[in-house]
């Protein structure tokens, strides 16, 4: 099994990994990391909004109702683009009266969901605030973890306008375990980078894949150095997987079978 995350669930499936690694040895083929950070001490313009007081209130908010409301989430995040994502739109839409045609990008970075009280609020303050997970202090299961046992190949992707996951933030990665590290820099932002189609011809990246005895070259270094390449990241990611994957199979049969899209979460109130 290939295991990806995006942002914070590449966090989480950075966590997943060292847990499984612990207790049951190498039990996956791969992990991806999509704009995911394990460490946080440089976590860029999110840092403004988290602080000990700020995570506090939050928990209170949570506490109360169970949840993070969608609205404040997707408000965070505007705030931290709010020339992009508030006041250009408020200008073009309601002075000017120039709608926007949506389109897919648009629609799913409009599609907010809550986030559950007991893992946002793990999530801020041991992993943002104490950044438990890069010192070895984080743990599963009362068991602490550490991502030295990672030693499946790794891939790693960062983009260069991410203002959530800056991506010599996402580069650190490198420094916290021995495995085969593929990383990977596009152009666009923490959406629009990672969802970037091979019909995106405006995009390029950058690669390259450091051994597990190779020195460490810090970020800028590397941006200097790894040659640049036109086009869309998909389909390098494709390749090295590819050749980390056996032979097609037929999937395993799904208990009770799969629901109609798009299934009962997003009919929940």
């Amino acid at each position: 099994m290939h295991l990806a995350g995006y942002c914070l669930g590449g966090t989480l499936a950075a966590v997943a990994a060292a847990a499984l690694a612990r207790e049951h040895g190498e039990r996956l083929a791969s992990l991806t990391l999509l704009a995911g950070q394990v460490d946080f001490a440089e976590a860029g313009e999110l840092t403004l909004f988290i602080d000990d007081s700020e995570v506090s209130l939050l928990e209170d908010v949570m506490r109360a109702q169970g949840y993070l409301d969608a609205r404040q989430m997707a408000g965070a995040f505007q705030l931290l683009r709010s020339n992009d994502l508030i006041w250009s739109r408020r200008v073009r839409e309601y002075l000017l009266g120039r709608r926007e045609p949506m389109n897919d990008l648009l629609a799913w970075n409009a599609d907010a969901t809550r986030m559950p009280y007991r893992m946002h609020a793990g999530y801020l303050r041991r992993l943002f605030l104490d950044n438990a997970l890069s010192a070895g202090r984080y743990e599963v299961h009362g068991r602490r973890v550490a991502l030295s046992d990672i030693r499946l190949p790794l891939f790693a992707v960062g983009t260069t306008k991410d203002h959530v996951a800056p991506w010599r933030s996402v580069y650190k990665v490198n420094l916290y375990t021995d495995s085969e590290v593929t990383f990977l820099l596009t152009t666009g932002g923490h959406n629009a980078g990672i969802v970037s189609d091979p019909a995106r011809e405006d995009r390029s990246y950058q690669v390259t894949t450091r051994t597990h005895d190779e020195p460490y070259v810090d970020p800028d270094t590397w941006a200097a150095l790894a040659p640049r390449q036109p086009g869309s990241w998909w389909p390098q990611w494709q390749r090295w997987l590819a050749e980390r994957s056996g032979p097609m199979v037929p999937p395993p049969p799904l208990n009770g079978g799969l629901e109609p899209a798009p299934g009962q979460y997003v009919l929940q109130r």
